[in-house]
């Protein structure tokens, strides 16, 4: 089993220009796999993705397109694009200021339980958010990390929405550090009501250094999942 994960910073990059390049890795890995069946001595190929997109919003494939709450013209007026995708979940915003993260991983070199890798990403986060004080949790039956579950002012700091095929992931999540909070009033985040959203930069009174809370995920991503990341 290949335990070596390959990151790559793409800094900032249009989304569909990385939704194709993840697809171009995806298709890789599976191809590996393939061939893998009839060379056991084939070793699978593991990424990590760091990106920041320019304003977007995306709609997971089982996602209700009414929780946009824009025109096509409103869109173009703030700058923003729109892509119907192949992960899970609703709908959700990427833009200036989030750190998002797109592991392309065979879980056979890992575990192959969806379920498990789920958790581990929201455990990166929630590990990484600890060290800066901050007490984040997960919400029963909504994937994600959140502070102040269970009461009033619940409210989501990191969405994660991926797709698996073949033991082969994509997509990710996204980490609000200093987003602009005010793109997300366009939609009705995840398809979920009544709750709010936030970012490191609003919860801690002041900006953040980006570069080092990638560096904080990615250590606990290497404990957690036991890899080991190469440049």
């Amino acid at each position: 089993m290949n335990k070596k994960v390959q990151l790559q910073d793409l800094g900032n990059k249009d989304y569909k220009a990385t939704w194709d390049y993840q697809e171009e890795l995806f298709a890789k890995v599976v191809a590996q796999k393939k061939l893998k069946r009839e060379d056991p001595s084939i070793e699978t190929d593991n990424y990590f993705l760091y990106v920041e997109h320019p304003h977007v919003y995306t709609l997971g494939k089982s996602g209700d397109f009414s929780n946009l709450l824009l025109s096509e013209k409103q869109l173009e007026a703030k700058g923003a694009t729109f892509h119907k995708i192949n992960r899970g979940g609703d709908i959700t915003y990427h833009g200036p200021g989030q750190i998002v993260g797109y592991p392309i991983l065979d879980l056979e070199n890992f575990f192959t339980d969806i379920h498990k890798y789920l958790r581990f990403l929201e455990e990166a986060v929630i590990l990484t958010l600890s060290e800066y004080g901050l007490r984040c949790e997960r919400s029963g039956g909504e994937t994600g990390v959140w502070l102040g579950v269970g009461t009033p002012f619940a409210r989501k700091i990191c969405a994660m929405g991926v797709r698996a095929s073949r033991w082969v992931t994509m997509h990710g999540f996204a980490l609000n550090a200093n987003a602009d909070l005010g793109f997300f009033d366009n939609i009705i985040p995840c398809g979920i009501k009544g709750k709010a959203v936030t970012s490191m930069h609003v919860e801690l009174g002041g900006p953040v250094d980006a570069e080092e809370v990638k560096e904080k995920i990615l250590k606990h991503f290497q404990t957690l999942f036991e890899a080991e990341m190469v440049k």
